[in-house]
């Protein structure tokens, strides 16, 4: 008799914090037969992978897939079907797998590219995905400022090509989020000026972490080393009186 293919379990692992990760997906890490993560295909570092150690028994077995940092979408979708079939060869062996991923699982994730490489490559596989909390959940949890209040919208953005993003929906939403704002800080800075929102804005850097820190001006940010785990909150709303944790 043929074996029945094994389920794959999509994880949220959180924004770094490992006591931030759902208890479902604690118990998940506990019984599955691999965990599947991703990193640079110049390295074999997971932060997905430190974040749920805690959680991950001693005796499981953890494979680090490579994926290229690099914009072109050749190479990217490459990498995820070469990646979604090794986790495919073993759910086929009957194995559970998991897939960690930074944050939330459908949020800007690999996680994401990954469940549709395998519902491509292979329909019948069972996919189960628990979702995680968000660094900018986390983010306006550590400020005490809530992302949104009575009928206001929130609008989430990647920093990468910089401020652009904002310039075309500036009067979309009363509250922004900048994810990724590692880089073209200065350009990302401008167009938060530009929206009028540059006074009631935020950055977190290595959010939920020991070393999580908040800066009060972004425009401070522009004068800094870029962080790869900062992000910014702007709002229309009061002024934030933000404090540094206890």
């Amino acid at each position: 008799m043929a074996k029945s293919a094994g389920k794959l379990y999509g994880i949220g692992v959180g924004p770094g914090d490992p006591d931030l990760i759902p208890l479902k997906s604690v118990k998940i890490l506990q019984k599955v037969d691999l965990i599947f993560a991703a990193s640079s295909s110049k390295n074999n570092h997971s932060q997905a992978v430190n974040i749920a150690a805690p959680h991950i028994p001693e005796s499981s077995r953890v494979i680090v897939l490579p994926f290229p940092m690099t914009k072109d979408m050749a190479a990217k979708k490459q990498a995820w079907e070469e990646n979604a079939a090794t986790i495919i060869a073993a759910l086929e062996e009957g194995l559970h797998a998991a897939f960690l991923t930074l944050g939330d699982t459908m949020t800007y994730s690999t996680c994401g590219y990954i469940i549709q490489a395998v519902q491509a490559l292979a329909p019948h596989i069972a996919i189960e995905t628990i979702p995680g909390i968000t660094s900018y959940q986390a983010a306006a949890a550590t400020a005490n400022t809530p992302l949104m209040e009575g009928e206001e919208s929130l609008l989430i953005l990647s920093g990468v090509q910089g401020g652009d993003n904002l310039r075309k929906h500036m009067n979309s939403a009363e509250n922004v989020v900048f994810l990724k704002a590692y880089k073209n800080m200065d350009d990302i800075v401008a167009s938060v000026e530009e929206a009028g929102l540059i006074e009631n804005s935020y950055g977190i850097i290595n959010c939920s972490l020991e070393d999580q820190e908040i800066v009060r001006d972004i425009r401070e940010l522009q004068n800094r080393d870029p962080k790869y785990w900062t992000l910014i909150v702007a709002k229309k709303g009061h002024k934030t009186q933000l404090k540094q944790p206890a």
